[in-house]
């Protein structure tokens, strides 16, 4: 194959590491420490140190494993590279290696599954044309002197001044404009290193200098210097823009400086005709041209472009100028006909929007296996391919590159103007991250307790919690893409930021339609009626109830109600059995909805004692039909049931505790009767149309909105807006949104 051919086989190998080291490293410093919007950056007015990538995150974006890979993928490109300029001429292998432009395109659009938009491909070409025609015109260049005294020194700071103009002028700017200035004043610092290592040799090699003289010394400490100015500039154009664009600049700039630095400080070229020169000048100025396109054609930039013009200039869809309605994609890991919180509260909210007028999207797994498309209630529900789990047999799971992929392809086809995920596993991945890729605001709400899903997994219960912490951070780095995460409670809101490491984080009621239920009429029941609904669940903990009511006294009579269905179902049948009581518990299994609000309606007490609520929707349910309740104090529960007002709370584990408070409220009618008149009033803060507006404010915040009333004071918690321009959206809404609809629930 010859010297020649292995050349250009290794550059070719080193292009493709330093296309997926840039995607690999853009990737970590964006989940890092995500900006408020891809696309358009942070508000014009905001200070320096708000545009930055701070520190401390650069720093732990460093120590990630995905970071660390591109970075030897990068040394390990940089290694072939140079063993590549052994084997073969600068003119042989440096056009080879600007085919890391695009392969860095094809890796983009590989990961969006879109073709590159025509400017992107001109722009990609002329860079690669430019950059190939300066390389073969200026490598037959040699050193014809070492460098004067001092003139390193010059040069060096002049270059880094330039560098330094470059980046605070990029700072000064938003999105693309702010990456295409730091790359090019990291690719500037790292065109200065390039010249600096020749220096250096032709140092040693003709002046004999030992590698302690001050010459050689002030060479390598500004060598260093540049080295970390420029990865650090270049990290922070992986912050503000994409992958591409960055690589291009480096390709680009780096070999113009190196040539400049050259001819100030070795005389390279000293003699080299005037035609040479134009002909270099001609080549640099059409891949500094390629790659000015490359960036305005990018997706990324025409997003911004889109997003910040007023929409006569942006040309939307007629939809846009037309209807107030948003378009909204709800990424379900749950959704009905599954019966559970997550699922019902999920329907519950497409449904409400869809009423309010919205067009409203559902992607969730299929309840059948296959994919699929259906209309429910004015919503459409994407079906997701789906298998089952054998310990979650009442649910379907998807796999993640199922997903990944039929997510993408949704979430491309509905084009909506917000994206809502409600969870973080295989389908609200997908969403979330698609979403990311197109530029499309992100609210996520959580309703998963994860030590609630690793209790299903066969292994020891050392691992059992390390895989809980790791699903608590793999939230975090999931919902770290949000402009606004939301959670049922304030208690739930804590989890994120203590457990995920969410910074912000609001506390929206799942809210329930509080018109359904009707208060049961106060009267004397002969043998009241102890209610539980929910799924049966080792956290639920109905054994706690079962073995309270057998510790009952004898004088106090009682019927226990358990509706649900689950795992534990037949092990609490058995154990009613051997504590003397199935005659007085009924397992009802699973009810419809009608069904559900006759067992409200009959009940006299309602019991939750489980331990992993992040709400409870059913206990708001007892709450809205009057009744008292009786539950365990942990989690979300506490900020339900008020001791004294509505019900009691008991320490969870405590039969005796639970077994008093059952007998109190039992054995007293009027107790019962006030608890329940109580519960009434607590849950009236809590009706689907509360959270329905609250929603939709969330929302216009997400999309950079003011509410009508923006009093911000009424709930810090909710991020202010990226910027103060108009969004796609018209600004006329079908209802006012005002802050207070996101008042947080009161604590007791």
């Amino acid at each position: 194959m010859g010297d020649h051919g292995a050349a250009v086989l290794l550059a070719l190998l080193g292009a493709a590491c330093f296309a997926v080291a840039s995607v690999l490293q853009h990737h970590e410093v964006r989940a890092g420490h995500p900006v408020e919007h891809p696309d358009r950056g942070r508000d014009a007015d905001a200070g320096l140190a708000q545009r930055l990538l701070p520190a401390r995150h650069l720093l732990g974006i460093m120590q990630r494993p995905r970071w660390l890979a591109g970075l030897g993928i990068a040394g390990l490109g940089a290694v072939v590279h140079a063993v590549a300029l052994l084997l073969a001429p600068l003119r042989v292998v440096q056009p080879v290696g600007v085919l890391a432009v695009p392969l860095a395109v094809l890796i983009a659009a590989a990961r969006t599954r879109r073709r590159p938009a025509a400017g992107v491909v001109v722009g990609t070409t002329t860079s690669i044309v430019g950059v190939v025609v300066f390389v073969a015109t200026s490598a037959g260049s040699a050193a014809s002197r070492t460098p004067a005294r001092g003139a390193t020194l010059v040069v060096v700071l002049g270059v880094l001044g330039v560098v330094v103009l470059l980046a605070a002028a990029g700072l000064t700017r938003s999105g693309t404009v702010r990456c295409v200035a730091l790359a090019t004043a990291g690719a500037s610092a790292f065109g200065l290193v390039s010249a600096l290592v020749r220096v250096l040799s032709q140092l040693v090699a003709t002046d004999g200098l030992a590698w302690g003289d001050h010459r050689v010394l002030g060479t390598v400490g500004g060598l260093v210097a540049a080295l970390a100015v420029g990865g650090w500039l270049v990290q922070q154009a992986y912050h503000a823009g994409s992958p591409e664009v960055v690589i291009a600049c480096l390709t680009v700039v780096d070999p113009i400086v190196a040539v400049l630095v050259g001819a100030l400080l070795l005389g390279e070229g000293a003699a080299t005709p005037a035609a040479t020169w134009t002909l270099l000048a001609a080549a640099a100025a059409a891949a500094t041209a390629g790659v000015l396109t490359l960036a305005h054609h990018h997706p990324d930039a025409v997003r911004a472009r889109a997003l910040t013009r007023e929409p006569a200039l942006a040309h939307p869809r007629p939809r846009e100028l037309t209807v107030t309605a948003l378009r909204l994609l709800i990424g379900a890991e749950t959704y009905p006909p599954d019966v559970n919180g997550a699922a019902r509260f999920a329907g519950r909210l497409a449904t409400g929007l869809a009423a309010r007028g919205h067009e409203v999207h559902v992607v969730a797994p299929s309840p059948t296996g296959p994919p699929g498309v259906v209309e429910v209630d004015g919503v459409t529900v994407h079906r997701v391919s789906s298998t089952r789990y054998g310990p979650l047999e009442a649910m379907r799971v998807c796999t993640p590159w199922d997903a990944a992929r039929e997510t993408a392809r949704i979430v491309r086809e509905i084009d909506p103007d917000v994206v809502h995920t409600q969870g973080h596993l295989a389908v609200g991945r997908g969403v979330v991250h698609a979403a990311r890729r197109s530029g499309r605001r992100i609210v996520a709400t959580n309703h998963l307790m994860p030590e609630n899903v690793v209790g299903y997994l066969p292994l020891p219960a050392v691992v059992r919690d390390a895989v809980g912490r790791w699903m608590w951070r793999d939230l975090g780095r999931v919902y770290g893409h949000a402009q606004v995460v939301t959670a049922p409670t304030p208690r739930a809101v804590e989890l994120l930021t203590e457990r995920a490491g969410i910074a912000a984080a609001v506390a929206v009621s799942n809210g329930i339609d509080t018109d359904r239920f009707r208060p049961r009429p106060h009267g004397l029941a002969l043998e009241p009626t102890i209610l539980f609904v929910g799924r049966l669940d080792p956290e639920k903990r109905v054994d706690e109830l079962l073995r309270a009511v057998a510790a009952l006294p004898s004088t106090v009579r009682c019927r226990v109600e358990v509706v649900g269905e689950g795992p534990r179902r037949t092990a609490w049948a058995a154990l009613a059995a051997d504590l003397g009581i199935a005659d007085r518990v009924r397992f009802r299994g699973l009810v419809t909805d009608d069904e559900l609000l006759e067992c409200y309606a009959r009940a006299d007490l309602f019991c939750m004692p489980g331990v992993a609520e992040l709400q409870s929707l059913v206990t708001l349910e007892a709450m809205a039909a009057g009744l008292p309740v009786v539950a365990a104090d942990a989690m979300a529960l506490p900020h339900l049931v008020r001791p004294g007002v509505n019900g009691r709370l008991y320490r969870p584990g405590d039969v005796t505790e639970l077994s008093g408070h059952l007998a109190d409220l039992l054995a007293d009618p009027g107790l019962r009767h006030r608890h329940g008149r109580a519960s009434r009033g607590i849950v009236a803060e809590h009706t689907v149309d509360a959270t329905l507006g609250a929603y939709e404010a969330v929302y216009a915040r997400a999309l950079d909105r003011e509410p009508v009333t923006a009093d911000r004071s009424a709930f810090p918690g909710l991020p202010p807006a990226a910027s103060p321009v108009a969004s796609r959206l018209p600004q006329q809404r079908r209802r006012p949104v005002r802050w207070d609809d996101l008042e947080p629930e009161p604590t007791c």
